[in-house]
């Protein structure tokens, strides 16, 4: 099994790139995530998981482990396979998927082109626990008034960020924009952190 492909970027599409290792060009099925922050022609460090089928060994990659572990976990579920989860990625930044599972958004995860209402009810019911001991959530809040920032504290410290360090941004964030959604203080986080 590959745990990841160091390289150069060889070619960089918005759904693969080739990456050059060794002199050979391996095509990886990307994400948008991914996608985003990658450059053609950069040394790059992809992590990788390995799809073998009867016609096709496919290769998926990611800019880091955490987004793999996500995809891992959406292909766990029962009728969610490696190109669907990775519409998911592609739609969805890692926080928010953790966000709408967590929360139990079904709203938000029918919006993705491919999943139906009875498909998000089951990443919810599969998933929604898995992701919940990621951060081993009861007392990671400081304060318990504001919901939204509870999410967003949660969702963040999942993702592999310092709890001090995350909530001392949300706080100046609720304090300029109290009204503001989980989705918006996890973007404004990430953009501060």
């Amino acid at each position: 099994m590959y745990d990841y492909f160091k390289g150069i970027i060889t070619q960089l599409t918005p759904t693969f790139v080739v990456v050059e290792t060794g002199n050979i060009g391996y095509l990886m099925n990307i994400s948008l995530n991914t996608f985003t922050k990658l450059k053609d022609g950069d040394s790059v460090k992809l992590y990788v998981h390995q799809v073998i089928k009867e016609d096709a060994h496919d290769f998926f990659a990611f800019i880091d482990d955490q987004e793999r572990q996500i995809f891992r976990s959406l292909i766990s579920v029962s009728g969610v396979g490696a190109n669907t989860a990775r519409m998911i990625l592609s739609s969805l930044s890692p926080a928010e998927i953790i966000i709408a599972i967590t929360s139990g958004d079904v709203k938000t995860l029918k919006a993705i082109k491919g999943i139906g209402e009875k498909s998000a009810q089951r990443m919810i019911i599969d998933l929604k626990d898995k992701f919940g001991k990621i951060g081993e959530i009861p007392d990671i809040f400081g304060s318990k008034d504001n919901t939204s920032k509870q999410e967003a504290l949660s969702a963040l410290v999942m993702l592999g960020f310092v709890k001090s360090s995350v909530d001392k941004v949300l706080d100046k964030i609720v304090s300029e924009t109290p009204a503001a959604t989980v989705e918006q203080l996890v973007k404004l986080s990430l953009k501060r952190l």
